[in-house]
Order: C-alpha cells, then sequence, then structure tokens
C-alpha cells in the first residue's frame, strides 16, 4: 500500500459519516466568525471579509451536497455505492477526488434531475411503503438522498477543485484598484486555499472589460495556484507578465488542516491534546488556518524596448532572522480555532511551539475569544 492510499480512508459506517458533517457545519460557521473579529481588529478589510465568507460559505455548500450523497452510506440501499474518502493524515479534509467528481456529476446535473422522481413523489411512495408493507424504505431513501444532492449541485455556488479569479473594483479612475480573488483545492494537501491579490491598473480599459488582458490574467493566476510556489513567486511572475498591472499586495489563506481525535491521525502536540481532553460530541476538533501575506515595499523602474520604461514591484520580506527570502513572505501568521475543552488542555500542557500560534477559542452559543 503507498502512503497517498494508506493517508486516505473511507468512513463507511452511518452514524459516522454525519457526525463528520455536522463537525464541518459547526467549524465552517466558527470560521466566519474569526474572519469577522480580523475584521474589527483591521486585519482584513470589510471587501476581504465578504469575499472570505463567499468561500467559506461555498466550501459549507459542498460539505451539504456531500453530506446528502452519502447520506446513506452504511446502510442495504441495494446499490454498490462508496462512502465518503477523507485524508486522514495531512488535512482531514475530504480528497480533491470527491470534488472532482462532484463537479462530473454537476455537468451532468440536469440529465439527472429530469429522470428522478420528484422530492414529493419520493415521499409517497416511502410512506406507502412503510404502511402498507411495514417495511424501511431504504432505497427509496437513498434515491430521495441522490435527487437532494442534484439539486444542491443544481444550485450552484460551491467550492470547486478550481474556483476562476473574479475582480472586485476598489477604488481610482486614472489609476483603478481592485480586488483580484481566486481559490483552489490542494490536490497535494487536500485543502482549500484562498487567494486574494490588490492590484492598481495603469491601463486605458477596466481590467474586467478587457476582452485581451483579463482572460490572460485568469489564466496566469490558475496556473500559478500551488500551494508549493512561494508568494514571492506568484507575484514577480504576476507583475513581469502584465505591465499595466501592478500587484500591491498579495495574500494567501490557508484553512486546515482539521484535526480529531475521532477522525484523524494527527502526531505530536496536537495529537495528545485532543486524547486528553476528552471532548463530547462536536468538540473533539481542532482547525488550523495559516495566514501568508506579501506587499509591496516600493516601485523601481526598469527598462522595456529602446525608448520606453516600465514599473516594477519591490516587495518586503520578513526581516525576521533572514526567513523572509525562505518563506518568500512579508509575514506568515498561524492560527488554531479550536472549542473551550481542548484549549483548556493546550493551555495546561503549553507545549513548545505553540507560543506564537494565534488561539481563536469558539462555543455553540457564537462567542469567539482571542489568545
Amino acid at each position: 500500500m503507498t502512503k497517498v492510499e494508506n493517508d486516505h480512508r473511507g468512513i463507511p459506517d452511518t452514524q459516522a459519516s454525519r457526525r463528520y458533517f455536522a463537525k464541518f457545519e459547526k467549524i465552517l460557521t466558527h470560521l466566519g466568525r474569526v474572519a469577522a473579529m480580523l475584521h474589527v481588529e483591521n486585519r482584513l478589510s470589510k471587501d476581504e471579509v465578504e469575499v472570505l465568507t463567499r468561500y467559506v460559505t461555498a466550501l459549507n455548500l459542498t460539505f451539504r451536497a456531500l453530506s446528502m450523497k452519502y447520506l446513506l452510506v452504511g446502510r442495504d440501499t441495494g446499490q454498490f455505492f462508496g462512502s465518503l474518502t477523507m485524508d486522514v493524515q495531512d488535512s482531514g479534509f475530504p480528497t480533491v477526488t470527491e470534488l472532482m467528481v462532484m463537479a462530473n456529476d454537476a455537468t451532468q446535473v440536469d440529465q439527472h434531475l429530469k429522470t428522478m422522481p420528484s422530492v414529493e413523489t419520493l415521499k409517497d411512495e416511502m410512506v406507502a411503503e412503510i404502511i402498507g408493507d411495514q417495511a424501511l424504505p431504504t432505497r427509496l431513501q437513498f434515491t430521495l438522498s441522490q435527487r437532494l444532492y442534484y439539486e444542491e449541485l443544481a444550485r450552484g455556488k460551491l467550492f470547486w477543485a478550481r474556483n476562476d479569479p473574479q475582480c472586485l473594483w476598489l477604488s481610482g479612475e486614472e489609476r483603478r484598484r481592485y480586488l483580484l480573488h481566486w481559490a483552489v483545492y490542494d490536490s497535494q494537501l487536500n485543502l482549500p486555499t484562498i487567494y486574494l491579490m490588490e492590484v492598481k491598473d495603469s491601463g486605458r480599459e477596466a481590467l474586467p472589460k478587457d476582452d485581451r488582458r483579463w482572460p490572460e490574467v485568469q489564466a496566469h493566476l490558475m496556473a500559478q495556484s500551488l500551494g508549493g510556489l512561494k508568494l514571492l513567486t506568484i507575484a514577480q511572475g504576476f507583475d513581469e507578465s502584465f505591465d499595466q498591472l501592478h500587484p500591491k499586495r498579495l495574500r494567501r489563506f490557508h484553512i486546515g488542516p482539521m484535526y480529531s481525535h475521532s477522525f484523524t491521525r494527527q502526531t505530536g502536540p496536537i495529537r495528545e491534546v485532543l486524547e486528553q481532553a476528552r471532548a463530547p460530541e462536536g468538540q473533539d476538533w481542532t482547525l488550523a488556518w495559516t495566514l501568508e501575506e506579501l506587499e509591496s515595499e516600493r516601485v523601481r523602474e526598469e527598462k522595456s524596448g529602446w525608448f520606453s520604461t516600465v514599473e516594477r514591484e519591490v516587495f518586503a520580506l520578513d526581516p525576521f532572522g533572514g526567513r523572509g527570502v525562505e518563506t518568500g513572505t512579508t509575514a506568515t501568521e498561524r492560527m488554531v480555532i479550536m472549542p473551550e475543552r481542548p484549549f483548556q488542555v493546550l493551555s495546561e500542557r503549553n507545549p513548545p511551539g505553540f507560543a506564537t500560534v494565534r488561539k481563536f477559542v469558539v462555543n455553540d452559543a457564537g462567542r469567539v475569544l482571542s489568545y
């Protein structure tokens, strides 16, 4: 068995699968609240929070669709049907294959919905089977779950393996300022990754209306959206490819990993914290969240051809310990979001390496505290 096969595991038990999806529904709700707190602290602008919230909502819709797809997992439905495959080692999230299959299903959603009975018809048939045959209508339940799955896909606005760049106007007339945002599902780590790039546009035509530049920008950014690439590499490549677009700030959010003693094979201090916390159902988790940031420090001019010059950005790198060259960022901030019980154990143990990690402690009442 290869390492990848060993790191990926299905959730074939009905109750375990439903607990898994319920856990993520809570986690993603808390994630939106943490983003709002960062806005209050002026770490994120209102526009950035709205964009992040949109992607978090899309993630939630993706998990809802998958929960419908696998609602009857572990039950005898008369169908050979697998279970959700998750990455138990590196992320705690579903594998990228799940999102790729879902994207393929979305292209055929109209055909499936057209040939399947309606929700009302299936419910009537289920009642008739329960009353008339005095039997559990498991096969009809399975059909209904698949119907609901395709209806979720038909509504759209989900988080896909690739979420192409969009352009949000911020300000400016002579030099327009935009927030470009896009997201991918990292196929190596099985984690959602969100990019935000603030650019100034010195071109004649507004970027979103430019039939030549905008498709090129979208294709370029998606090709560079690899977790292994440093932000400095991405920003400099963009700067050199588009003379009239000037990247002033680039941010990358890594959502996850999610650690849970019930579902993942975490190692190190997190494993011991979750094991000793013995948290009740729904509170046995910790979500890591990493923010990488690169900012332009100044502008320099360089020759372009015989008679003209172009502006190039000079990016500020993290000055502490020379790590900027290594990380390719101006700053990197690591955060964890966790319920109260695991945080209490983490505080008591105080393991090395967590002193500089920001902790957000959440509860079911919606309260968020920062440490």
